[in-house]
């Protein structure tokens, strides 16, 4: 009991910053579609499709890389979770089996 919120303490962190992540890419993505939009309603024609491709690059290379910290921590979590699951189930297991060793040898020692 008392070694087990240490142990899960700090590993929703993972997920929470896989998360953010996600949706950090996410805002860029629209940061840069409103930048792509906004450009070319302001644009001289002939600069329209390099501002557009340009804004709408930015807004690719933000989910990309929003995708690429998510992604990781999203695997460093799911392998975190399964081993602190393990640990706990075993911390469970243990207590269980010492449970059954004190009543054996109660029901043992008990007088008839």
């Amino acid at each position: 009991m008392e070694v087990l919120p240490r142990l899960e303490k700090r590993t929703q962190y993972l997920a929470t910053l896989a998360n953010i992540a996600t949706l950090l890419g996410l805002l860029g993505t629209i940061i840069g579609l409103i930048a792509a939009f906004t450009a070319v309603a302001a644009a001289d024609p002939s600069q329209k499709a390099s501002l557009l491709s340009e804004s709408i690059s930015i807004a690719m290379n933000t989910t990309a890389f929003g995708l690429m910290s998510a992604i990781p921590l999203l695997m460093f979590h799911a392998l975190l979770q399964t081993r602190t699951n393990e640990i706990v189930d075993s911390f469970e297991m243990a207590g269980v089996k010492l449970l059954n060793i004190i009543s054996d040898q109660r029901s043992q020692t008990a007088p008839a």
